[in-house]
């Protein structure tokens, strides 16, 4: 059977190489003309690693979905850390712990008792017994003034919303903690980076005899008429002509600059908490494995997918989920079709980790396979 995989991210690179181990004849095909996806990485001209659509960090508690990588590389430990740049220049742990609590406030509680309690006079009650939007949780939680300092100036940069039609799911991601831990994993037992970085990871995920891969084409229907089967990681909205009207995306535009002006920051990333255009810098000399004494960062304008060549990074998840009811529209009409299924983030319109990726991926061609035999 020939299969066709179009897009060459973590779900095409799965299914491809699932397919063409269990004897398939997989074609993969991608509009950019790099494999890898979002997680493309390179070395600058002073060979520092650079992730081009931002810091891909891959951390999981699935042992399944890390030995199946780990077939195709060697890992380097890195943990996670976040500092957060505030309105007088000082930096402060995020996500939000003790630390950051004394500091923004200028107190000196010293267990988790005290965070509780301090926290329970500072929030509010929710509106409703379970909150669907961001503002409600985060001020039922932290407070307002957290809220207002860390969350929203960035969420509105981030998602062109206000906290209040944002989905409270989006901000439930990011753990509050009452103690000193300042690593932004610290429940995820592995947490690794590839050791030759992320693009050397899908070229072994691609090098197969039943595998063939033709970069910098963008997929027209008429290919489907050449293949028994495709999977399909595009946006489907795009596929089906936006007929029900387009699915929104944020995107990201990368500023890539000098960092030997970035303070005291000793993290290898930095939010910022104003109100400008730029929501994050990555310091890409501080990941492991550079041994180049560049001092590069990468600086982050969040916009519009369409304001940046179409390039799809972030579904936009608001509280009344309308986007996730056109999107259902669109599966609804996908699901007519026998030939064909749709994978990874555009595909099923989701926010998902890399080990989600994975996960799913090797669950949905496991599951393809055995339909087929």
């Amino acid at each position: 059977m020939r299969v066709l995989v179009v897009g060459a991210g973590f779900a095409g690179a799965i299914y491809s190489r699932v397919l063409a181990e269990n004897g398939f004849h997989v074609s993969v095909i991608d509009r950019r003309s790099h494999i890898a996806g979002n997680c493309y990485d390179f070395l600058d001209l002073s060979g520092v690693r650079v992730h081009k659509y931002g810091p891909h960090l891959f951390h999981t508690n699935n042992q399944e979905v890390f030995d199946w990588l780990s077939r195709f590389t060697q890992w380097v430990e890195y943990e996670h850390r976040v500092q957060a740049k505030l309105p007088s220049g000082a930096f402060t742990p995020l996500p939000i712990n003790r630390l950051t609590i004394n500091s923004v406030f200028d107190l000196k509680l010293s267990d988790e008792a005290e965070v509780i309690e301090f926290l329970r006079k500072e929030s509010e009650p929710y509106k409703t017994e379970r909150p669907g939007n961001a503002a409600d949780y985060l001020n039922g939680n932290i407070g307002k003034l957290l809220t207002d300092l860390f969350f929203r100036p960035y969420t509105k940069k981030m998602w062109n919303l206000n906290l209040e039609e944002l989905s409270s799911s989006v901000v439930r991601r990011i753990p509050i903690r009452y103690d000193c831990e300042d690593r932004y994993f610290p429940s995820d037992k592995i947490q690794v980076l590839p050791e030759n970085g992320y693009t050397a990871l899908f070229e072994n995920i691609f090098q197969h005899d039943n595998i063939e891969i033709k970069l910098g084409l963008p997929f027209e229907k008429d290919f489907e008429n050449d293949f028994s089967y495709v999977f399909n990681s595009m946006a489907i909205d795009e596929y089906f002509g936006f007929s029900f009207g387009a699915l929104p995306y944020r995107s990201i535009k990368f500023h890539l600059c000098d960092a030997s002006d970035s303070g005291s920051s000793t993290a290898s990333v930095v939010n910022y908490t104003d109100s400008g255009a730029y929501t994050r810098e990555t310091h890409w000399y501080r990941l492991p494995g550079n041994v180049a004494v560049s001092r590069v960062k990468s600086v982050e304008e969040p916009c519009d997918y369409r304001d940046n060549n179409f390039e799809r990074y972030y579904p936009v998840k608001t509280a009344d989920d309308r986007y996730q009811a056109l999107y259902k529209q669109y599966k609804q009409e996908a699901d007519k079709r026998e030939n064909i299924n749709f994978i990874g983030r555009c595909g099923t319109y989701q926010y998902l980790d890399m080990d989600q990726v994975v996960n799913q991926s090797l669950l949905g061609v496991r599951r393809f396979i055995s339909s087929v035999r």
